[in-house]
């Protein structure tokens, strides 16, 4: 009797046994922490992602190293089962190298911050790209125009402040200047001082929506509730810009795009300034392809533009999404079907997916 319920028992654990096994042989690193197989024959534990390869026979499966310890495994010696995860690690090395990559007052080869991590240039490569979303090189590029943009303000003069963000060159950094700041340093650091921006804001279903548009396209859609907040919020991006208020003509493109919000599953094809960085650029673009009626999570959107452990960059570039409705971030979920995170508040997200689900 005893026997036959300790065969049922085990009957009943292996498939979930056999799921694991499968996840060991494809080396899945989303395993890593969530069981460890144990080698009879060796008495030796692992982790999934391990390079052993014992016989199905000879494993077991236990869900924390202290189990398997405690029936009398040891520890791997070469993928050390007790220590941090390789994604933990992963991003100990990558913590390391951006905090070298901020600190250097010239930009340090690829080579120089893969060896004080101790990784080869290759994989280094791959690992940061994987974990932050972004290259080493763009990362280097973003924090140099970060602290460009706070020296702008201060520096006696442009060419001072592109040299001492570490650029190399006043040429180098002008063939990018558009793409690192979204205008011409000297505009950035009038804060807008000589470029015209014109404006509207008008009533929807969702309280109000406020347009923007520089000379080359539309470069901002608000949503909010106080019309005064929202022109405040627009002026306080370039407190020295010249903002003209939208003539008959560009009301219609204010209409145009509040029609997106009444009828979602509408197109829209008007000429657009969006200006971000390289991942965000990409991250947007994506976002464009979701269908109305049709959602997608953070990691779908990182696997669709090639870098899967980029989720949270992901969520964050969504966050800095400056044209709302017509790059659809609302469409974006958390893996458990959340909707929580939409920068203009939860219920409007809810409104539009609603709306474009009544459509379909």
């Amino acid at each position: 009797m005893k026997k036959t319920m300790q065969r049922r028992a085990e009957n009943k654990a292996r498939p979930a046994d056999e799921a694991k096994w499968r996840a060991f042989l494809q080396k899945d690193a989303e395993a890593e922490g969530k069981f460890y197989i144990a080698v009879k024959t060796t008495r030796v534990y692992c982790r999934p992602t391990c390079v052993a390869r014992p016989l199905r026979k000879n494993v077991a499966f236990y869900d924390t190293s202290e189990e398997a310890e405690r029936a009398g495994f040891r520890p791997c010696k070469r993928c050390h089962p007790g220590g941090p995860t390789l994604s933990q690690d992963h991003a100990a090395r990558v913590a390391k190298s951006c905090h070298l990559i901020e600190t250097a007052e010239r930009e340090p080869s690829l080579s120089t911050v893969a060896k004080a991590v101790g990784m080869s240039p290759y994989h280094f490569h791959r690992v940061f790209k994987a974990v932050t979303g972004v290259t080493p090189k763009a990362y280097a590029l973003a924090r140099r125009a970060e602290r460009l943009r706070k020296g702008l303000a201060g520096a006696g003069s442009v060419t001072e402040a592109i040299y001492a963000a570490g650029f190399n060159s006043n040429s180098r950094f002008y063939a990018q200047s558009s793409r690192t700041l979204g205008m011409t340093p000297t505009d950035f650091r009038n804060q807008g001082k000589g470029r015209v921006i014109r404006f509207a804001v008008a009533p929807c279903s969702l309280g109000s929506i406020l347009v923007a548009a520089s000379e080359r396209g539309v470069c901002d859609i608000m949503m909010g509730n106080d019309p005064v907040a929202l022109a405040r919020k627009l002026r306080e991006k370039f407190p020295n810009a010249e903002f003209r208020e939208g003539d008959a003509a560009f009301r219609k493109t204010v209409g145009r795009v509040v029609g997106l919000v009444e009828a979602p599953d509408g197109k829209i094809d008007l000429p657009l300034d969006i200006r971000g960085t390289a991942f965000q650029q990409r991250v947007w673009e994506a976002l464009r392809k979701i269908p109305a009626g049709m959602t997608a999570t953070y990691g779908e959107i990182a696997r669709e533009i090639g870098s899967p452990r980029a989720v949270r960059a992901v969520a964050q570039a969504c966050g800095a999404n400056p044209l709302a409705v017509i790059i659809p971030c609302h469409r974006v979920v958390h893996r458990d079907g959340r909707r929580s995170g939409y920068h203009w508040g939860v219920k409007r997200k809810n409104a539009l997916l609603r709306r474009e689900a009544a459509e379909e």
